[in-house]
């Protein structure tokens, strides 16, 4: 359902410490930039992909998601999109969101830097899969393996 870069954490730190981590962010967006050009390739070149993240939640100002995620954008020059959705709750399971904005593009990327349950990007799936896009799920680490 996601494609992940990393399994649990990156060099044995907290995910707290990578957060507090300004050097993780570059870290995080050319590692998965690289990712994503090695499995979306030349098609990211035709000018109709974005990215966006989930919505935040707890952490609304210096989002570690969102400042990944806009410098990814910058790497893959494709255009990011901040609050694609707002969640009505700060719950994680069964978080409920409703749309914001609808990228133009066909193509969406959704990054989300940690997964746990996966329940963050199952709702943001729910959410998109609504509209005709097609989208593909990256995250940083999969803490959930």
């Amino acid at each position: 359902f996601f494609i992940s870069l990393w399994q649990k954490s990156v060099f044995g730190r907290t995910l707290t410490e990578i957060k507090a981590d300004d050097a993780m962010v570059d870290f995080f967006a050319e590692q998965t930039s690289a990712l994503i050009k090695d499995i979306i390739g030349a098609h990211l070149d035709k000018g109709n992909w974005a990215i966006c993240t989930s919505p935040k939640r707890r952490h609304l100002t210096k989002n570690f998601a969102t400042r990944i995620s806009e410098r990814m954008a910058e790497l893959l020059h494709i255009p990011f999109y901040e609050d694609v959705a707002f969640c009505k709750s700060k719950q994680r399971v069964n978080a409920e969101y409703s749309l914001n904005r609808l990228p133009d593009e066909p193509n969406i990327i959704v990054f989300d830097d940690f997964v746990t349950t996966g329940s963050t990007l199952g709702s943001m799936y729910r959410l998109l899969s609504q509209y005709d896009k097609n989208l593909v799920f990256f995250t940083g680490i999969n803490n959930k393996l």
